[in-house]
């Protein structure tokens, strides 16, 4: 009975935000609590809860993304006051001019800048200096916001495979293996996978092409003109050497604060007093600015602690556990050869239904003790797994902060982002799981 509801909360949150009949906020709050309340009359054992236990679980969900929560909002403020001051202004134009304003270059480009910076694995990072980058460049040339997440998406999820991944990192540990034993003989297929999402690319540059005609030079040639008197008050051309700087020392922070015990939070706090202070010492301005983009850091904190109120009340009643017993009981033995094969292809779409700590910790042991029974290597289904689950799939599910870290930074509607991602996502998953079939990373 958990399984089943836990199943149906994961659908009707998807379908009340999807359909637009409710907020992602209302969704993630308001659809777990009442079927958390509805499955404590039928938790048992061990873990039994009654509906007051459900406040519990909302409080460990929330402090689970508290510290995301803190750096989305104050990533925002920084990026948001460096845009008030011009800073990206001259660094869109120099890119402009090397690719253009043909939407497929830009397209190709996002994709190969998203692969590159999301060597070190972090999704978070990825989105924070892709989207800000990126984003006046598409609104100067009219592209749609949504291409520009999809890209950034599909190009993060696929390089999220890395050894050093937390989903690869976690498989590897739960199957109590060497990492790079897992991965290695996934290089050929994570490569055709990277490849593919560089076609996807390609595709939906030239699907913008299409929509805009010729390439709107004049909108990025006339951006000055574009502003109001009250933004070019704001400009501050004769900091652009210090705002780079800033932008440049968060971004080696980001990166490499991890090793000295520096967390992202942090880092975003400290620069954001930095950037503000230097561009606008004066009080008012500086108060006058927070306010400016105070409802967006704050509309989209409010979804990302909302998504933790989901995860822990999913986690806390059980419902993830059951839901992934569930799903290893519906596989028939007669499919047992093709086990791996199937755990490919639900391992993107899962990520819909599991964190990565219940899916590799709970989910990945059952599917590979349960596929030893019928003499196939563990190793094999943790490969496919890894294809997918909170790879391909983590910047479209509603499990992980990161997605709406995307999705508010790209100003763009959780629900249209899932519609236009989910199936390029898939796809990028079915090709890495035929190529790791056919080079043997996967045995059949």
């Amino acid at each position: 009975m958990l399984a089943m509801l836990g199943f149906l909360t994961v659908i009707f949150m998807l379908a009340l935000v999807m359909s637009k009949k409710a907020s992602a906020t209302v969704a993630l709050i308001g659809v777990p609590v009442v079927i958390g309340a509805i499955a404590s009359f039928f938790s048992t054992g061990e873990g039994a809860y009654n509906i007051l236990d459900i406040g519990k679980f909302i409080t460990s969900g929330i402090g689970t993304v508290a510290a995301t929560g803190v750096m989305f909002i104050f990533s925002i403020l920084f990026f948001g006051i460096l845009t008030d001051a011009g800073t990206f202004r001259p660094i869109i134009k120099k890119i402009l001019n090397i690719i253009g304003t043909d939407p497929i270059k830009i397209a190709m480009g996002t994709a190969i800048l998203a692969m590159i910076v999301h060597l070190d694995g972090s999704g978070a990072v990825t989105f924070l200096i892709c989207i800000p980058a990126l984003l006046p460049v598409y609104d100067a040339v009219g592209m749609s916001r949504t291409t520009l997440a999809t890209i950034v998406a599909l190009a993060a999820g696929t390089m999220n495979i890395v050894p050093w991944g937390g989903p690869t990192i976690r498989a590897a540990t739960a199957m109590e293996m060497n990492v790079m034993d897992l991965f290695n003989p996934l290089v050929i297929p994570v490569i055709c996978g990277l490849a593919t999402v560089l076609l996807i690319a390609f595709i939906l540059g030239k699907k913008e092409k299409g929509r805009l005609g010729e390439s709107n030079t004049n909108s990025v040639k006339e951006m000055e003109q574009e502003l109001t008197e009250e933004q070019q008050a704001l400009l501050r051309p004769h900091l652009f050497g210090v705002n780079v700087i800033l932008i440049l020392v968060a971004i080696v922070g980001l990166i490499m604060g991890g090793k000295y015990g520096i967390k992202p939070e942090v880092v975003f706090m400290i620069s954001f007093v930095l950037s503000i202070v230097i561009n606008y010492p004066e009080v008012s301005m500086q108060k006058s600015r927070v306010d400016a983009h105070a409802k967006s850091a704050i509309l989209m904190a409010s979804v990302l602690f909302a998504a933790g109120a989901f995860t822990g009340i999913m986690k806390g009643s059980g419902m993830i556990t059951a839901m992934s017993e569930a799903l290893v009981a519906i596989i028939p033995a007669s499919a047992a050869r093709y086990f791996a094969v199937i755990t490919g292809v639900i391992s993107m779409p899962s990520s819909l239904l599991f964190d990565p700590d219940s899916f590799y910790f709970g989910v990945l042991p059952v599917l590979s003790s349960t596929a030893s029974r019928f003499g196939i290597e563990g190793i094999s289904i943790a490969r496919a797994a890894i294809l997918g689950q909170m790879t391909t799939g983590f910047p479209v599910s509603p499990l992980t902060p990161a997605t709406f870290l995307l999705v508010g930074l790209a100003g763009v509607d959780f629900g249209e982002h899932q519609k236009k991602t989910i199936p390029y996502s898939f796809t990028v998953t079915i090709v890495m799981l035929v190529a790791s079939v056919v080079f043997g990373a996967i045995r059949i």
